[in-house]
């Protein structure tokens, strides 16, 4: 199964007013594996972006002023998404707003719908978590995903998060937390995947031979009530 993870960011709320978008972010996923086969774009939108916009996403008129118009990436955009199913928190925003540029760009483009299956993420949240803040940075916190390099919404970035954050709500797991042998529990009693970073070159500490006596009179003292089984000969 091929999905796509996406975001975009626009130069205001509503395309009906003539807001357009300035940036798509995708990330692949086959079967439930992200490929690091993904799309990114900036957009010139041949307006403005307003500046409650650029407070959100940081995304300036003057950045955007050199980049592609939507009519000159639709076909490779088109390209990249058709088949997949798409993966979207809030997908009326982003699918309203992708629909009215393929509209804009003319050239008989399809629609949405016509060339892809949409998944809702935030519809899926309020079914899985009534009553709660599902917005990203909630659901963030709720499955102890790491967003706090997240000073701007960004669309590459924004899809990098959501596509954690739809594995572990989808994955029906439960982690452990090894170091202390209990279920690791967020704020709401919910189980939740604890990642381990990565550390390279970890050193190797030995048992010296005092503490290695120390074990061996231990074990014998437990040998005397039951012989442990990781004593007994092969």
């Amino acid at each position: 199964m091929r999905q796509v993870v996406l975001d975009t960011e626009t130069t205001g709320i509503n395309p009906l007013d003539g807001h357009r978008i300035i940036e798509i972010g995708c990330v692949e996923m086959v079967d439930r594996k992200l490929t690091g086969n993904n799309y990114h774009v900036y957009i010139n939108p041949q307006r403005e972006v307003e500046q409650e916009a650029i407070d959100v996403h940081g995304i300036t008129n003057e950045f955007l002023a050199d980049k592609p118009k939507f009519i000159d990436i639709a076909q490779g955009f088109i390209d990249y998404i058709t088949g997949a199913q798409l993966v979207i928190h809030n997908a009326p925003f982003d699918v309203g707003f992708m629909d009215h540029e393929f509209r804009l760009a003319g050239r008989n483009l399809p629609i949405t719908n016509d060339i892809c299956t949409v998944l809702d993420t935030l519809e899926l949240a309020r079914k899985m978590r009534p009553g709660k803040k599902n917005n990203l940075d909630a659901l963030c916190k709720a499955y102890h995903v790491d967003n706090g390099h997240r000073t701007f919404h960004g669309a590459l970035l924004d899809s990098e998060i959501l596509a954690d954050v739809y594995l572990l709500m989808t994955g029906g797991q439960s982690a452990l937390k090894l170091a202390h042998g209990d279920e690791s529990e967020n704020e709401d009693g919910e189980t939740a995947i604890v990642r381990i970073k990565k550390q390279a070159n970890l050193k190797i500490i030995y048992a010296d031979a005092d503490e290695l006596a120390k074990h061996e009179s231990y074990l014998d003292g437990i040998e005397k009530k039951s012989a442990p089984i990781w004593r007994k000969s092969s």
